[in-house]
């Protein structure tokens, strides 16, 4: 077992993840808050576009491949830039990026149940579905090799896997979070690793 650390909790997160049905590079990675580049690189995966159900995947770097004195750490990956980002519904931020254990990854903004929920950015719906519980119908998008962006705790959502996202379209409806407040959950992740989206979407 691998112990990981959140700004305001310690995990337990495990050295393996057995593929369910309806699960994807994405939402693994985002499970365990690793980059889906490091899933495809620690479990050989090619280009990462296929895995199976039963397939176990590593959650950590194997062993014997860290970087040692004679051998120098690799440079770090290209950090691609930020997209130009929008806001993804109208409503007032009602949970600040980890002001508790529900928000240590986001932020909740309020609104009412139904409104649209659209793409901060143009990209690609890399996950749409309800395979993470804590964030009920949750939608994923990849905008380049650097930068994601998540939504959480939808009543709808109005695109799938694979489809290409212009920014402001209307992606999903808003729905109510577990106790029944009408919000959505909004994640900016870079690298794998959740950031506060309010240092990156404009002010308003």
């Amino acid at each position: 077992m691998l112990l990981a650390s959140c700004s305001n909790a310690m995990r337990w997160t495990p050295e393996y993840h057995t593929v369910k049905s309806g699960d994807t590079l994405y939402s693994i990675a985002m499970r365990y808050n690793l980059d889906h580049k490091q899933l495809t690189a620690w479990n050989k995966l090619g280009d990462g576009t296929y895995i199976r159900k039963g397939q176990k995947l590593r959650l950590s770097r194997p062993q014997g491949t860290a970087a040692t004195r004679k051998q120098p750490p690799r440079p770090p990956a290209p950090v691609s830039p930020p997209p130009r980002w929008s806001w993804p519904t109208a409503g007032a931020v009602a949970h600040r990026f980890q002001s508790s254990a529900k928000t240590e990854s986001g932020i909740r903004i309020a609104g009412k149940a139904g409104q649209p929920v659209v793409a901060v950015a143009d990209g690609e719906v890399v996950y749409a579905g309800d395979g993470l519980p804590s964030y009920g119908k949750l939608l994923i998008i990849k905008h380049n090799e650097t930068w994601l962006s998540a939504y959480g705790f939808n009543s709808r959502l109005l695109v799938r896997e694979g489809e290409k996202i212009a920014r402001l379209q209307q992606i999903a409806k808003m729905g109510r979070t577990r106790s029944g407040a009408a919000q959505i959950h909004f994640e900016i992740r870079r690298n794998g690793q959740p950031v506060d989206p309010l240092r990156y979407l404009p002010r308003r």
